[in-house]
C-alpha cells in the first residue's frame, strides 16, 4: 500500500504556526514512507473566504520546502462530485432535507470507535451523543465534514494526520465511510500546540504565521527544526537536525500525546544556533536576500562585517541595527557635556593616528577610559548612539579613517 496523505488548509486566513506544524508532520511522515503528499484547498466556506490566503499557503510551503504533488486540488471545483455522493446517501435514506440544507442521519444506537495512531489508543463515542449534521449547505456547497471524507476516499488518502481538535468530528467521518462502504484511513490526531498561558495557540492569542517569522529574520531551517520538536521526540537530547535527518528518523510512534508549549525564546535560541553554523558566504547570501539595499554595501566591507555579526545576531533583522554605522549619512543623537569633551579629544587623537588598525584604535580608547574613568559604552554612544554593539575597535577599522572622522566631526558640529 502506497502511503498518501494530504495538507487540507482552508483559505479563511493566513495559517498560523500550528497549522504549518501539522503540514510538516504530514510531509515528514509521507517522505519517510516513500509516499505522496497532496495539497487540497478546502475552500467551501465562501462566507469566510480570503482571496489572498491561498497564495500565502503556497508561499509558506514553498519557502519551507514542504513539497507536494504538482496538481493542487480545490474543493470549489468539485461541487458536482459532492452532489452525486449526497444523492447516494439520500437514496439510502441516510440523508434528508432540513430547511434547505441536507443532513446526514446519524445512528442513535451502538458506538463509533477507532484506534488512533498517536499513542496507539482506542477512542470510543456513543452514537446517542451524536447529532445529525449538515452535509450540503443551503448555498449548495458541502460542509467540511462531508467534502473531507469524500475527497479523502477518492484521492486514496491512507493516513489522516490532523490536530486533536478534530477528534470530536471523527465519529461523523467514520459513519460516512461506513455509509458508503469505504475502507477507513489511519487516523492520527496530533497534540495541539499551547501558548505560555497553556491555552490553545491561536491567532487571537498572538500566534504568527511562518511568513511572519520569515519577515522577522528567522531562518527556515531553524523554524522547521523548532516546529518538529513541538510534539515529536526524536530520542535522547538531540535537538539540532536537518530536514533530511528528520525524514530518516520520523515515526508516528514518537509523537507525544501531551500538548507542547510554544516557546518563542527557544525558537530564537535555535535560530541563533543556525546562524552561527552558517559559513560567512552563506550568511552573506541570506542577508542580501533579506535586505533589499545591502547590495549597495561595498563587498569587501560586507565580507569583513560578517564574522563580527555572526556571533551576535539572533535573527537577520538584528543585522541593520548592529551595523547601522556603516549606512548612516548624518548623526541624530546627542551627547552630554563630558561625552562631547571626550569626542573632541578622541577626534584629535584619531586625526594623528598613522596606523589605522583595531589595536591602535583600542589603545586610544583605553587611554581615555583610564584618564576619565569611563567605560567603553561612552565610545559606543559616541559612534553609534547606543551603549553596545559590535566590537568597536574592529568596527572602526573596517569603517575606515575618513568615515570615522566624519562621524565625530558631524557629531561635534
Amino acid at each position: 500500500m502506497k502511503v498518501r496523505t494530504r495538507i487540507p488548509p482552508s483559505p479563511t486566513g493566513i495559517p498560523h504556526i500550528g497549522n504549518t506544524r501539522t503540514a510538516l508532520f504530514n510531509y515528514l511522515f509521507t517522505k519517510a514512507q516513500g509516499g505522496e503528499l497532496i495539497l487540497r484547498i478546502e475552500d467551501t466556506d465562501r462566507a469566510r473566504f480570503v482571496p489572498e490566503a491561498e497564495k500565502a499557503i503556497v508561499e509558506i510551503l514553498e519557502w519551507l520546502g514542504i513539497k507536494y504533488s504538482p496538481k493542487v486540488e480545490r474543493q470549489s471545483e468539485r461541487l458536482e462530485i459532492y452532489k452525486q455522493h449526497a444523492e447516494i446517501l439520500k437514496n439510502k435514506k441516510l440523508a434528508y432535507t432540513d430547511q434547505g440544507a441536507l443532513r446526514y442521519r446519524m445512528p442513535k444506537t451502538g458506538s463509533t470507535k477507532w484506534t488512533d495512531a498517536i499513542g496507539n489508543k482506542d477512542i470510543t463515542f456513543e452514537n446517542k451523543t451524536q447529532e445529525d449534521f449538515v452535509i450540503i449547505k443551503s448555498d449548495g456547497f458541502p460542509t467540511y465534514n462531508f467534502a473531507n471524507v469524500v475527497d479523502d476516499h477518492l484521492m486514496d488518502i491512507t493516513h489522516v494526520l490532523r490536530g486533536e481538535e478534530f477528534i470530536s468530528s471523527t465519529p461523523k467521518h467514520i459513519q460516512l465511510y461506513r455509509a458508503f462502504g469505504w475502507e477507513l484511513p489511519v487516523f492520527a490526531h496530533l497534540p495541539v500546540i499551547l501558548g505560555n498561558d497553556h491555552q490553545k495557540l491561536s491567532k487571537r492569542h498572538g500566534a504568527k504565521s511562518a511568513l511572519d517569522y520569515r519577515d522577522e529574520g528567522y531562518l527556515k531551517d531553524a523554524l522547521l527544526n523548532y516546529m518538529v520538536l513541538l510534539g515529536w521526540n526524536p530520542g535522547g537530547d538531540r535537538e539540532i537536525m536537518s530536514i533530511n535527518e528528520m525524514i530518516q528518523i520520523f515515526d508516528l510512534k514518537d509523537i507525544n500525546t501531551t500538548s507542547p508549549i510554544f516557546d518563542s525564546l527557544k525558537l530564537t535560541w535555535m535560530n541563533q544556533e543556525y546562524i552561527q553554523k552558517k559559513t560567512d558566504a552563506e550568511l552573506k547570501d541570506l542577508l542580501v536576500e533579506y535586505y533589499s539595499d545591502l547590495k549597495a554595501l561595498q563587498s569587501d566591507v560586507f565580507d569583513k562585517i560578517i564574522p563580527l555579526v555572526k556571533t551576535r545576531i539572533k535573527t537577520l533583522a538584528e543585522f541593520k541595527e548592529l551595523t547601522e554605522i556603516f549606512f548612516i549619512n548624518s548623526i541624530n543623537w546627542d551627547l552630554i557635556d563630558q561625552e562631547m569633551e571626550i569626542a573632541k579629544s578622541t577626534l584629535t587623537d584619531l586625526k594623528e593616528l598613522r596606523d589605522w588598525n583595531k589595536d591602535k584604535l583600542f589603545a586610544i580608547m583605553k587611554v581615555h577610559m583610564e584618564r576619565k574613568k569611563i567605560k567603553m559604552k561612552v565610545f559606543y554612544k559616541m559612534f553609534t548612539g547606543r551603549e553596545r554593539g559590535l566590537p568597536l575597535p574592529e568596527t572602526l577599522e573596517i569603517l575606515g579613517r575618513e568615515k570615522t572622522i566624519n562621524i565625530l566631526e558631524s557629531l561635534i558640529k
